[in-house]
């Protein structure tokens, strides 16, 4: 069920005209904007890194990684499910892989910029795309899973989107979370990243029962490569301006030895091996 941004009727017919005020939504670039005045600009993410990620992505090893992980726990925790809504999509690498894996799933995704929108409708065929706030979600009960990956760090009102992610799914649905863990491993990375914490792991389950979810599983993954991560943070933090991507680029012999490490720690995970710490955080809740 829809909310209108308007008047805040509940409806359920599928387009965004809201049939009790009528209104409707701006359409900016072909998508149609909840939140415009954030669709442009605004201090949760810097435009100018989806262009730097988009090509990164598909062959980096963290990002593969990531994605076959979050396919596995989709598989085993939502069999079932008949839609699912990603906020925070991004450049669409994420949302492309869950594509492929669900083809019978019907998907949306979100982004506070138009700008992510257009780099996931190149990567994404059949999703319905819309730029919305995270911390004003215009849907109740309407989706079986959503998904946030590495997104709440972002938001400084996090306990707000986690409660607005409740109402817009169903009973018996669930969500999917990652983000990033450890506030020791905090660096200039994630200055320029945008973001205003990591996460440790009772403060996102907190967080998430306080909004009513009963967690269901919860690990640490990037666990194998912590040691190597905390290397790579203190050097960091003795640089002002690194890139944010300065921990990605790396060879292509590196990258293959580091994505078959993480690959030997998804088998364990996928075994019930949960990590207690690692880079980042995986966490599944349940409505």
């Amino acid at each position: 069920m829809r909310i209108c941004t308007f008047c805040d009727t509940r409806y359920d017919n599928k387009g965004w005209q809201c049939p009790e005020c009528q209104a409707s939504p701006a359409n900016i670039e072909g998508f149609p904007v909840l939140a415009e005045a954030l669709a442009q600009a605004n201090s949760g993410y810097n435009i100018e890194h989806f262009a730097k990620l988009a090509p990164l992505e598909a062959s980096n090893f963290w990002f593969r990684s990531r994605n076959r992980l979050l396919i596995w726990a989709l598989q085993k925790h939502f069999p079932e499910m008949g839609n699912l809504f990603e906020i925070g999509c991004g450049t669409g690498y994420v949302l492309s892989g869950i594509e492929r894996a669900f083809p019978k799933v019907k998907l949306s995704a979100s982004d506070i910029y138009t700008a992510g929108l257009k780099f996931t409708k190149g990567r994404v065929d059949r999703a319905d795309l819309f730029q919305m706030d995270a911390r004003n979600i215009p849907f109740d009960s309407e989706f079986d899973v959503i998904g946030a990956f590495d997104v709440l760090e972002h938001i400084v009102e996090d306990h707000q989107v986690l409660s607005e992610m409740y109402r817009a799914v169903k009973p018996g649905g669930g969500i999917v979370l990652t983000v990033p863990q450890h506030q020791f491993l905090w660096s200039q990375t994630d200055v320029r990243a945008c973001h205003v914490r990591r996460y440790s792991a009772v403060e996102l389950k907190d967080k998430v029962e306080e909004a009513g979810f009963s967690i269901k599983m919860s690990t640490s993954f990037v666990s194998l490569l912590l040691p190597l991560m905390m290397i790579s943070r203190s050097r960091i933090r003795k640089i002002d301006n690194c890139d944010q991507t300065a921990e990605l680029m790396v060879g292509c012999v590196t990258n293959w030895i580091l994505e078959k490490i993480l690959d030997l720690e998804r088998i364990l995970i996928r075994g019930g091996l949960y990590f207690s710490a690692g880079g980042s955080l995986l966490l599944i809740a349940e409505k």
